[in-house]
């Protein structure tokens, strides 16, 4: 029985505590009927724990949430499903040891047979959801190997086979291309006379161009509402910081040293087999920050992996301060002064669930600053975790906090601390404002332009071409695991590097 068309969402009075958190205060919400709301506001405003609440994964401790006028409740998302309510979370809701059909095919109950799943079924509503939207996915593929990229696109084609006909988007462009968020956008304008929409985004571009209304939390209360197209990017920033935001510009002045991290004919194969790096060579200078633009899928992955021991080439020469690390163990990566920020902060850049103190010395804990006949300095590591706390603004009630429980701009700031604070030689920079809010790019930018000035080799590899034009002294694109081209920062384009990653080289 396909449930009553949603024609308008209420949230009243929504409050919800966790231990020493106020993270919602009587928030109040309205979605009238084919409309798009821009829910915005920092990491750690509030926004995932109210939208967790209208799926069922919470339950609020006041306030109450009503559909055409009348008061329901979810006890669980199945409830929230019931009702043409989906949701695709920022964080992937996907097992990784399964296929896509797989995936999907737990969430239909339709497809469900007494002895197994039909699978061909599924298959088709994939196929069919996939070209009506132009979401390509891979049904037969593992969802561990695909990239962050990939997996957003399964999760979309996934909440819309379960026929969600009021869509919740968390951060849903966070793993996208520049082309296609555009794609996105359009097909959610379409969607739009359909259903009703609630987007949740830092990138304010996108907030003026998809959404009706905007809704600005702010440590967990309402601060702001009105119609998006009376206000513009800067406003409705400074509205959501509390603060003017600039985001900082590597002026690429030539104050670099000689080549730090070298990397010479790199060939790497994917998990699939095929080889996702093909003869790549790059130099990153003492105090350069070498940017790497290209679409999701070009080997990206493979590179940071291999450089930083987790994943063995075929062939190649990869030096650190002329020291070969090719194939060696990420212990004697890390030894060789090697930072890393990997692309899924977490299940590779944190143990959820050990507590921050803990996360912060992942990779020190045996040496003697923190433990003496392997028993654990348990004070000195609080002192660490208090001074990088203050140091790089972590939003958290306590270090003794489960790493995992915090927002997703403040567990990128624990992975910043933990390596930053280890004063790395060269450092590994993968998509590291992926998902941010302004005041958090803004601060972690001005982080990775402090290392240049001390002389680390940064490597940044990113998607968002503004983040690479902004950042780099130099920027190479990727395209299909080769180096098309490497140009200066100051001279590049957001056009020809967008030529550049499709693939299409200058005549």
């Amino acid at each position: 029985m396909r449930p009553e068309p949603i024609r308008t969402l209420e949230l009243r009075g929504i409050t919800k505590r966790f231990p020493g958190v106020l993270a919602c205060d009587g928030i109040n919400l309205d979605v009238p009927e084919h409309s798009v709301l821009a829910l915005v506001g920092e990491n750690g405003a509030g926004k995932t724990t109210l939208m967790n609440i209208l799926m069922g994964l919470y339950q609020p401790d006041e306030g109450s949430i009503l559909l055409n006028g009348r008061d329901v409740k979810f006890r669980s998302p199945n409830d929230a499903f019931g009702h043409g309510i989906g949701m695709v979370h920022q964080h992937f809701m996907l097992v990784p040891n399964m296929t896509v059909v797989e995936n999907i095919a737990l969430g239909m109950k339709e497809t469900h047979k007494t002895f197994g799943l039909d699978l061909k079924q599924v298959r088709r509503r994939i196929l069919e959801i996939s070209e009506r939207h132009e979401l390509p996915v891979q049904p037969d593929a593992f969802v561990w190997q695909l990239s962050v990229g990939e997996q957003q696109r399964v999760e979309l084609v996934k909440t819309l086979c379960l026929g969600a006909r009021f869509l919740i988007l968390d951060e849903p462009t966070s793993e996208l291309t520049p082309q296609e968020t555009d794609e996105l956008i359009v097909l959610l304008k379409k969607m739009s006379d359909e259903l009703s929409i609630i987007f949740i985004s830092h990138k304010l571009h996108e907030v003026k161009a998809l959404s009706d209304t905007v809704s600005i939390l702010r440590h967990g209360r309402m601060v702001f509402r009105g119609n998006t197209a009376d206000h513009s990017s800067s406003d409705l920033a400074a509205l959501m910081t509390g603060h003017e935001v600039n985001l900082p510009r590597n002026e690429c002045g030539d104050g670099c040293g000689d080549v730090l991290l070298e990397i010479r004919d790199l060939r790497v194969r994917s998990d699939r087999g095929y080889m996702a790096l093909d003869g790549v060579s790059l130099d990153v200078r003492a105090g350069e920050i070498l940017g790497v633009a290209g679409v999701s899928g070009n080997g990206q992955r493979e590179l940071a992996d291999t450089l930083n021991g987790l994943r063995r080439a075929e062939s190649g020469t990869v030096l650190l301060g002329g020291k070969q690390l090719l194939n060696r163990s990420p212990r004697d990566v890390i030894d060789s002064g090697m930072g890393y920020i990997p692309e899924d902060r977490n299940t590779e850049g944190i143990v959820p669930s050990f507590s921050i103190k803990e996360n912060l010395v992942l990779k020190d804990f045996a040496a003697g600053t923190f433990s003496a006949l392997s028993f654990l300095r348990l004070g000195t590591i609080r002192r660490n975790a208090d001074n990088l706390k203050k140091r790089f603004d972590i939003r958290c009630p306590s270090t003794d906090t489960a790493a995992g429980s915090l927002s997703g701009g403040n567990i990128q700031k624990v992975i910043l601390a933990r390596e930053l604070a280890r004063g790395p030689k060269a450092l590994v920079a993968v998509y590291p404002t992926r998902g941010l809010d302004m005041g958090a790019e803004e601060f972690i930018h001005n982080q990775l332009l402090e290392r240049r000035r001390e002389g680390v080799a940064i490597l940044l590899i990113s998607e968002e071409l503004e983040e690479i034009m902004n950042l780099s002294d130099r920027i190479a694109v990727i395209y299909k695991g080769r180096i098309l081209k490497i140009i200066p920062g100051g001279e590049a384009t957001k056009k020809g590097l967008g030529m550049l990653m499709a693939g299409v080289m200058d005549e």
